[in-house]
């Protein structure tokens, strides 16, 4: 079944003249022990491959991508879990200089109104490679608090917030001393770099694989929103099935997740206070877990409706849309764009008091160990409707806009809810086709979907 191109290449797929035909069986890989495990293993027709058996589908990490990519053939239907070069948006600094890159761009060939779309990532600095940059800029707002993170760290190891230089200090001459050694230990941003790759036991990725010690220093969101005196942030699901041209789905449901203690910028060094990471939460004596320290989305679009009004929170989900989209964009002609790769993203979203949302970073592999029997169900729903959207049974005609519970939100420009070409010339009302927060009746989607395709299937053609 496999057919290598030489020795040192592995070949995945179905023997030639097959890869356009409806298929029933997939033989599927994982090596992630979690939500993702049942949802393949109850699919049907999807049957599990171990080892160094023949597979069509593999939702991989990124140690596999990074020392197998280049010696695999794959066939036209086969389909793996990342871009090639993902970490250019999942890793914290490559992130912030592809944005900040793509914000000159826009300037540059539209104008400033277009570039201040995308002003929705705090003032942010690389470590230790921009530190005088950044001492230049501490010395202008003395007093403010700025947070420290590892770039290719989860789970809120190694963050911390100071507010003096001399609080970071110790930090610089600790890494001084390792800058060699850690350029030479990872690997040049051209090749397969292991951030934003997914722990294979527990949470979002196995970005400690190697040395870190490059951090960014960012300004730390001194008013963020309050629910009940408490922090939070919003995890948020894109699923991107190409870059050229760029294809992005946005999933209606997603959770905020909450500090456990309540927030005050009086004691910088509580991480229960600041950190809304759950791995970080749970370890606070007073957590509880089975309540956990989340609240669906939907929950918490109809609590802002209630307090500020449904304009303001229509004003603010568009804002999370333009982050989406202007995130992808400024990655999009950086990232290799393979016809077997997909990604679904986990964006990391803070609100502040005036309603503004801030991008804190992008997962490459979110989180799929659930935390609590409604968390489980999220992620097994948001996993069924990815497999639909990728589409191993070759059952969607590629028209779709709604596929379960995700939303068609970009196909290579902004998709609209209404039929037909979208009005973009500035003088009608478009809406952009994205339901963040709403009603999620993906079963019923879905029945009407499947049903509607199988007849079309009936009529002769």
């Amino acid at each position: 079944m496999s057919r290598p191109k030489n020795q040192n290449y592995k070949g995945h797929g179905l023997p030639k003249g097959k890869e356009r035909e409806q298929r029933a069986s997939i033989r599927f890989k994982t090596t992630l022990i979690n939500t993702l495990m049942d949802v393949l293993r109850h699919r049907p027709g999807w049957v599990e491959v171990k080892d160094e058996g023949e597979w069509d589908f593999y939702w991989c990490d990124v140690s596999w991508l990074r020392e197998n990519f280049d010696h695999t053939y794959m066939d036209e239907h086969v389909r793996i879990s990342h871009f090639r070069n993902h970490y250019e948006l999942t890793r914290k600094n490559y992130m912030v200089k592809n944005l900040k890159r793509f914000r000159k761009q826009l300037e540059r060939e539209v104008g400033k109104l277009e570039a201040a779309k995308c002003d929705f990532f705090p003032k942010t600095f690389e470590m230790p490679c921009e530190y005088h940059l950044f001492v230049e800029e501490f010395r202008k707002n003395p007093g403010i608090t700025w947070i420290m993170k590892p770039v290719a760290r989860s789970q809120g190891k190694g963050i911390f917030l100071f507010r003096r230089l001399k609080d970071i200090m110790d930090w610089r001459k600790g890494t001084a001393g390792k800058k060699l050694t850690s350029l030479e230990a990872q690997p040049a941003r051209s090749a397969i770099n292991p951030s934003g790759s997914h722990d294979t036991r527990s949470s979002d990725d196995q970005k400690d694989e190697i040395p870190v010690e490059n951090y960014v220093a960012q300004r730390y969101i001194e008013n963020p929103y309050l629910i009940g005196g408490r922090k939070f942030d919003l995890r948020v699901y894109v699923l991107v099935m190409s870059y050229i041209p760029l294809r992005a789905w946005l999933y209606r449901d997603g959770f905020a997740r909450f500090s456990n203690t309540r927030f005050t910028l009086n004691s910088i060094d509580d991480q229960y206070v600041h950190l809304t990471n759950v791995a970080v939460q749970k370890t606070s004596p007073d957590y509880h877990p089975k309540k956990g320290c989340k609240w669906m989305l939907q929950c918490f679009r109809q609590y802002l409706a209630s307090k500020h009004g449904p304009e303001a929170v229509e004003k603010l989900f568009s804002d999370m849309d333009n982050i989406f989209v202007k995130s992808l964009q400024s990655v999009q002609k950086v990232i290799i764009s393979d016809k077997h790769c997909f990604e679904l993203y986990g964006y990391d979203i803070l609100i502040d008091q005036d309603l503004k949302p801030w991008l804190l970073e992008v997962n490459a592999s979110p989180s799929l160990t659930a935390s609590s029997q409604e968390d489980y169900e999220l992620k097994t729903c948001l996993l069924e409707d990815t497999l639909h959207v990728v589409d191993m049974e070759a059952r969607l005609t590629g028209r779709e806009k709604r596929v379960g519970g995700f939303d068609l939100m970009w196909n290579d420009g902004p998709v609209s809810r209404e039929e037909g070409a979208p009005d973009l010339s500035g003088m009608g009302n478009f809406v952009t086709n994205t339901h963040l927060g709403c009603v999620n009746d993906r079963k019923k989607q879905l029945r009407q979907l499947f049903h509607s395709l199988q007849g079309q299937k009936k009529v002769p053609s």
